[in-house]
């Protein structure tokens, strides 16, 4: 489980997860139509290799029962839920894109994701992109020390619900530090005062996957892309956080991160970088 007590190690942490959002702001101006996902791939890659000096933790990952990982960063593209593999799909106008990073930065993983809009997207792209965003910090407002992980999956699953989307459960946050993935599971849906409680200090991803239609899906033949079963439109984002005594700390900032709704209480530290 990813906890941490030394600040020491928490200096660590934020830098490797800041250094993952950077690659997100560097490549939001090259997510447009005509450009390829391997090419956003590509661009990942050169930046995170010899800008910022670390190390991908997704090309050549293979847990057990999955095929190498070829990619720096996941590409979903509208109806992928997760896991999507860079290639020679092209973005054309409207397509929504989830990219997906992670890094390792001093023997530290920083894990976050965003959604981008290719040209003009749809009035649907567009609210689930936002409803989904509101999600992910629905869940982040209810973190604190003495919480369970239940307040969080319900706080995300109640606001998805009643906004007429669907949760995907087979796929859930998870806790991170010196490993990519590790306890708790956090999923994005559950009751109350469930689960097991958070303490301070403790590192984990907050990433709901919110479904336009039914939240069934199945994996592609590849072995890693996820898609929604009744082709509707899937969104994601994704943060890491740092549990404290009174909220939670968000460490996978950086400096053009879209801003958090008004509703995110003081809790939250969200640090200027």
């Amino acid at each position: 489980m990813g906890i941490v007590t030394d600040p020491a190690d928490l200096a660590k942490m934020r830098a490797a997860c800041q250094d993952a959002a950077r690659i997100l702001d560097y490549l939001a101006p090259h997510v447009k139509p005509g450009v390829t996902t391997a090419a956003l791939d590509k661009l990942a890659l050169e930046y995170l290799t010899d800008e910022l000096k670390v190390k991908s933790a997704t090309v050549g990952y293979a847990p057990p029962g999955y095929p190498p990982f070829p990619g720096a960063i996941c590409t979903s593209v509208n109806h992928q839920v997760c896991h999507g593999i860079p290639g020679d799909k092209v973005l054309k106008n409207g397509d929504a894109l989830n990219i997906d990073v992670t890094i390792i930065k001093d023997g530290w993983f920083g894990d976050t994701s965003r959604m981008y809009l290719a040209g003009e997207p749809s009035i649907l792209a567009r609210r689930l992109t936002d409803i989904t965003f509101d999600c992910m910090w629905k869940g982040i407002a209810a973190v604190r020390n003495g919480a369970t992980l239940g307040d969080i999956g319900h706080a995300i699953q109640k606001y998805a619900e009643a906004q007429g989307f669907s949760v995907v459960r087979e796929f859930c946050g998870h806790g991170i530090g010196q490993r990519f993935h590790e306890d708790p599971q956090v999923l994005h849906y559950g009751k109350p005062g469930t689960g097991p409680t958070l303490e301070t200090g403790m590192l984990f991803t907050v990433e709901p996957m919110i479904n336009a239609g039914r939240r069934e899906i199945r994996q592609l033949a590849d072995g890693w892309t996820v898609v929604t079963r009744d082709h509707s439109l899937s969104a994601q984002w994704e943060h890491t956080i740092c549990v404290t005594e009174t909220g939670c700390e968000v460490l996978t900032v950086s400096p053009n991160m879209p801003a958090a709704p008004a509703f995110v209480p003081d809790t939250v530290v969200i640090p200027q970088v």
